[in-house]
């Protein structure tokens, strides 16, 4: 039988990057399974993502060598997956792999059944063998003859490996929210916390922007001093580490090193998110202007370069350039004397820890510069006998000098599908910081990556779809695209105080309970129920490099309930929390974002309602004061004079104060006075210390 590639049609740029691979690659597919049933083989499958660097390195030495994809091809049926299309298939595997090895990653390996159950697990597989890590050519063989003479053995691990994860997967014993719960987090992550570099991991070291947005409630809730200055320090580390690109804005994926120096270089779109909304929400609560920097700089990036020009946002950009990681971002030190005078070489050469023999660890791109922060800007003016506001100055004009000179470069590969999760994020985080830093570019960005999702990634009966790429889509939404829109919407609508947000952020909510909510044990499934079930039917509530599903629809479904006076969303929030408190409880450092949900749900927000001509300054000047301060436990609604039908029902009765607009303020079905002045406002909203 002819061997063919079928990935050649695929919408994924990653898994177009294999069409072109001697592998007989089938996308993820009935007919994949099909013929692995009917040829009595077992599957291959391979999941990765495009901005991959040791994916790229496996497919080069092993996918794209014809002695390797012979022996998969007389072995196997391959299926390759890209992890950002069919995200719950790499969840369910990933899983898998973590039961079998104790590890997981990507390059992620797995060796199942035609009936998808399986046997075998690892990540990156070399060609050859290296040490104790068994490698491509002589692990197939080895699968090919306990396929043919050692089924009982491959039954065996089946068997275990399948109920293993079914067992995992079943939602523990409940209990009720409680206020005991709201300190778990704080403790356990202060344990874990790396006081000498940031961070709350070693080597490597994730950004965790969900984990400082949840420091900074705790430390606005409960004064804790210890939540700020963790969240600082690794603001801090990051934003002077070779993580985040000096020269161009945005962070790299991760560091592989304690200091955060030394980056994966991958940029993905829900980490510029995330982050942009943690160094935003910093700013606000601590009004340095390093934050507010690093959030707009991020930002800019992603408008710049990962936005596509009728609205929606590119998922990633590559770690390589020519099979070279990094080599974008890196600087030879002559190269940097030829570009700058060398009045600016010396500023920056100190400020950046420039060497003539490069500063990158050896035995990765030798003379080669990352560029990161030796210290503090505040040291290295003392040094070299400047003011330190004027060494900032000169270091940002210098840092777009590099800018430009770097963008004649070969650029690395972006990745330009569109999806509507991580696009939900990109929405909700300009949404945020246009309306706390007063930049109505960004909240206008929002809103035409908002409608462009609306309006685009759904099908002919107006369900959500997961992914856009060249007027194509495909695969219905799982749970993070509806609760990550859904996030980006409600803060849309707090930026807009356009009621077509709000309305379309209830729609999806009921949608998505439709579609997910487990009703005989809570929560929400990752999957909705007209879905295949693979293995299992997976929920998950811990937060990963981004926040689990569940974590994001608690905190949505709070905010809608008070929004708009459902109770019965509050309701369905609390049996969330008790669905996932046997997590809480055992594992609070690993639920950081749903704790700011239960927080919520616990401690119920301010209910603002500003009445007013949204035209009028005394209007504008209610809304700047709530927007700019950090007031996590308030939900606001504006309230225009005119027609009143499209808004809230808390908000029908609000009208203006002897003719100023006027700020209603009620929590726990509590109001107080109405009030015109934003001070007065304010002295109500913050916490007394």
């Amino acid at each position: 039988m002819e061997k063919v590639n079928r990935l050649g049609s695929s919408l994924s740029p990653y898994l177009q990057q294999h069409a072109d691979n001697p592998v007989a690659w089938y996308p993820w597919s009935r007919e994949a399974f099909d013929d692995a049933a009917s040829q009595n083989r077992p599957v291959f499958l391979s999941i990765g993502y495009s901005a991959c660097h040791w994916c790229h390195v496996m497919a080069q030495e092993c996918f794209e060598d014809e002695e390797v994809a012979s022996l998969m091809n007389r072995a196997f049926i391959n299926v390759k997956v890209d992890r950002e299309e069919m995200p719950s298939i790499d969840r369910i595997y990933m899983e898998v792999c973590t039961l079998m090895t104790g590890r997981g990653g990507w390059p992620l390996s797995i060796i199942m059944t035609p009936g998808k159950e399986p046997f075998f697990a690892a990540t990156y597989i070399p060609k050859r063998s290296r040490g104790t890590v068994l490698g491509m050519v002589e692990l197939i063989p080895l699968i090919e003859n306990a396929w043919k003479t050692g089924r009982d053995k491959i039954d065996r691990i089946t068997s275990q490996v399948s109920s293993g994860t079914r067992e995992r997967a079943e939602s523990l014993p409940v209990e009720e929210p409680v206020a005991d719960w709201l300190g778990l987090a704080y403790a356990r992550l202060s344990e874990r916390f790396q006081s000498d570099t940031g961070g709350f991991e070693s080597v490597p070291k994730f950004p965790s922007p969900h984990i400082i947005m949840y420091l900074l409630r705790h430390h606005h809730r409960a004064g804790s001093g210890g939540a700020l200055a963790m969240a600082r320090k690794t603001l801090d580390a990051m934003r002077t580490g070779g993580i985040y690109d000096q020269a161009g804005g945005g962070f790299h994926r991760y560091a592989t090193d304690a200091l955060w120096r030394i980056p994966h270089f991958e940029k993905m779109l829900p980490d510029q998110a995330l982050l942009a909304m943690a160094y935003t929400e910093a700013f606000l609560v601590t009004e340095e202007d390093l934050y507010r920097r690093t959030a707009t700089n991020t930002l800019d990036f992603v408008l710049r370069d990962m936005h596509a020009q009728d609205g929606p946002f590119f998922s990633s950009i590559d770690a390589d350039v020519r099979g070279k990681e990094g080599g974008f971002y890196l600087w030879r030190a002559a190269e940097l004397q030829s570009i700058l005078n060398a009045d600016d070489y010396r500023i920056f050469s100190r400020v950046f820890a420039i060497e003539p023999q490069g500063n990158f660890p050896e035995g990765w791109s030798e003379g080669m510069n990352i560029l990161f922060m030796r210290d503090s800007l505040h040291d290295a003016a003392l040094e070299l006998g400047l003011d330190a506001g004027k060494l900032g100055e000169e270091v940002e004009r210098i840092l777009l000098v590099l800018r430009r000179h770097r963008s004649a470069r070969v650029p690395p590969a972006r990745d330009d599908k569109v999806l509507a999760d991580w696009n939900g994020l990109m929405i909700a985080a300009l949404a945020k910081a246009g309306s706390a830093l007063g930049n109505r570019e960004y909240v206008r960005a929002a809103e035409q990556a908002a409608r462009f999702i609306l309006e685009n990634l759904v099908d002919g009966q107006g369900r959500l779809l997961h992914l856009y790429r060249d007027g194509a889509t495909a695969h219905h939404a799982e749970l993070d695209d509806y609760a990550f829109l859904v996030w980006g919407l409600i803060e849309l609508y707090e930026a807009t105080y356009r009621t077509t947000f709000l309305q379309e952020a209830l729609r999806l909510t009921r949608e998505c309970i439709d579609l997910f909510w487990d009703e005989r044990k809570g929560g929400f499934f990752l999957t909705p129920s007209d879905t295949e079930v693979v293995l299992v039917r997976p929920k998950e509530f811990s937060d990963g490099a981004l926040p689990s599903g569940n974590s994001v629809s608690l905190y949505n479904l709070v905010r809608l309930a008070h929004l708009t006076g459902d109770t019965a969303l509050a309701d369905l929030g609390t049996a969330l929390a008790r669905a996932g408190s046997r997590r809480i409880t055992a594992m609070p450092d690993t639920v950081s974002f749903m704790m700011i949900g239960v927080d919520l749900l616990l401690n119920p927000p301010f209910e603002v309602v500003i009445a007013g001509n949204p035209f009028h300054e005394d209007t504008a000047r209610l809304i700047r004061a709530v927007h700019t301060r950090f007031i996590p436990d308030s939900v606001t609604i504006l309230a225009p004079e005119g027609d009143r039908a499209d808004l809230p029902a808390i908000a029908r009765g609000s009208r203006p104060i002897g003719g100023k607009a006027a700020a209603y303020i009620c929590r726990e079905r509590t109001c107080i006075p109405p009030v015109t002045d934003p001070d007065a406002a304010l002295g109500i909203l913050t916490p007394k210390r």
